[in-house]
């Protein structure tokens, strides 16, 4: 790994295991952190910040277990801080720790705004200076690389920028192979952050890295600038989880770096999983991946405008700032009533040719869609729905079954819970069928019902299950007479799909949600892409 002032490349320092794991709400296990660390290596970054070991059981325990991990390429680093005032750095438990954790690099912060000495340390700015310098003397004789980050340092630097610098020397006297500048508050803006990082690399001559948080929506924006001044060592966050609103985000510094500036941090085999990894860490935090998350998230190269989708099928990068593949991900066309024909059609395209070959029956879709769209449909998450209304307007699906009535019972005892009982009543290839289930919802007691009634006909139905059940009421000033919108989401185990029910009975949208729900999985079954 490059250290010191041999440091020419940039290298991407990931802090998700430790400042990453800040973030409100977010709680990672050992066993979370290890998985995490083991994508982060596959990703192909420099360097993986394990934590703070001393500070909690989890993390000092995750530095015993990494001593029996393997990394393909990244180095672990253990996070702590300097010396305690007025003490030795030899007798201090902080750093005694980093050196116990085993792992070849040390990250530690002290503080860089003279403010956070006499206020937060309340201590003297010249023994401040010393902690510094003695910490990272200390670390560094005992065989460990060390980085140090300057906490505070653009608020510092902006208030008493002659301290801020005595601080940064004074960790290059101890020996610290890279000055990372901390815009710990987040507060600072690209047009401040430039003049900075070049004035600190002019003046000290040192390996400057960078660490920003995001309180003013500028971490990204903030490191690439630094990158452009000279900066040589970023550190961020995968999905830019952290403390507050979060660090810098990896998964979109990454990429900035490679596709538009040129540098090559992580090579393009390992760029194409960036969407992958992203999706997975969030799996793992239990978050849910951001759509609108750039690069990777799931609408990041969605295009739903007419004009824009127009102007896609001529040329396919007419809207897209990067090939879509290049990072992993993948072109995706909404339909909604800012749809235009060229949407449809190049949507046909994926279900059949002939279908996108027939401009008038685009048109026909097209004024279909605006008109449902203005009921209340919502098509966009609903791409089952949408296949089955091109299909049927090409009078290509066949009738599955015909709803004659349902009926459902929603039963109420004092002290018990509420049960559901569905009755279907469809006609299925000729045959009249009544079923009757119970569930533990009406909802529920609706699909045992029809899955009852169809089950003999259509044996493949076994293999469709919904996954998610959403409602939202789209006129609520009428209060429980309001329209309801329900979106249902089904899968086959190979694929999933949505559908969408409109209505003011919410019983009524969720059994139109649903019957699309069993008819798409049934028209995929038919087709073959069921065994």
């Amino acid at each position: 790994m490059p250290t010191g002032a041999s440091m020419s490349r940039v290298v991407i320092y990931d802090t998700t295991l430790r400042d990453g794991a800040q973030r409100a709400g977010l709680s990672l296990s050992l066993e979370d952190k290890v998985r995490i660390a083991y994508l982060l290596d596959e990703l192909g970054v420099d360097y993986i910040e394990g934590g703070w070991p001393g500070a909690n059981p989890k993390d000092t325990e995750f530095f015993e277990r990494a001593r029996s991990m393997s990394f393909r390429k990244a180095t672990l680093t253990a996070f702590g801080m300097t010396r305690r005032p007025e003490g030795r750095a030899e007798d201090d438990e902080g750093l005694r720790a980093l050196l116990d954790s085993g792992a070849p690099v040390a990250c530690i912060v002290g503080k860089a705004w003279d403010l956070h000495v006499t206020k937060a340390l309340r201590t003297t700015l010249d023994e401040n200076l010393k902690m510094v310098e003695e910490s990272c003397r200390y670390l560094v004789s005992r065989g460990l690389e060390v980085f140090f980050d300057a906490e505070h340092f653009f608020d510092g630097f902006r208030r008493n920028p002659s301290y801020a610098m005595k601080v940064l020397r004074a960790a290059l006297e101890g020996g610290a192979s890279c000055l990372v500048l901390c815009d710990t508050n987040g507060g600072s803006l690209p047009h401040e952050v430039g003049p900075v990082v070049r004035k600190v690399r002019e003046e000290t001559g040192a390996p400057i890295g960078v660490h920003f948080h995001n309180d003013s929506e500028s971490a990204v924006a903030n490191s690439l600038v630094a990158v452009a001044e000279g900066a040589v060592h970023v550190q961020g966050t995968a999905n830019g989880y952290g403390e507050r609103c979060g660090n810098a985000n990896l998964m979109s510094i990454i990429p900035a770096l490679v596709l538009k500036m040129g540098i090559p941090v992580v090579p393009p085999e390992k760029l194409v999983r960036l969407t992958e990894i992203s999706h997975h860490i969030a799996e793992i935090a239990n978050i849910t991946p951001d759509p609108h998350q750039p690069y990777v998230g799931h609408n990041a190269f969605a295009h739903k405008g007419g004009l824009h989708v127009s102007a896609v099928a001529r040329f396919r990068d007419a809207y897209n700032h990067i090939p879509p593949e290049s990072v992993g991900n993948t072109p995706r066309l909404i339909v909604s009533e800012l749809a235009g024909r060229a949407t449809v059609q190049m949507l046909a395209r994926d279900l059949a040719r002939e279908l996108a070959d027939d401009p008038r029956l685009a048109r026909r879709v097209l004024d279909k869609v605006k008109e449902l769209e203005n009921r209340g449909y919502h098509f966009e998450a609903a791409d089952g729905s949408f296949e089955l209304l091109l299909r049927r307007e090409a009078g290509q699906v066949p009738e599955f079954f015909r709803l004659e009535s349902f009926r459902v019972i929603v039963e109420k005892e004092e002290g018990k819970a509420a049960t559901a009982e569905a009755t279907v009543k469809v006609w299925a290839k000729g045959e009249r069928i009544i079923a009757t289930a119970e569930g533990n919802g009406p909802v529920n007691a609706l699909d045992r019902a029809l899955r009852q009634a169809l089950g003999r006909s259509y044996p493949g139905l076994s293999r469709i299950q919904l996954t998610d059940y959403k409602v939202r009421i789209l006129d609520s000033f009428k209060g429980t007479g309001a329209v309801t919108r329900v979106l249902i989401e089904s899968t086959d185990g190979e694929r999933t799909w949505g559908t969408v029910g409109v209505s003011p009975n919410i019983i009524e949208a969720s059994w139109e949600a649903l019957a699309d729900s069993i008819c798409s999985g049934l028209l995929r079954a038919e087709e073959g892409r069921l065994e």
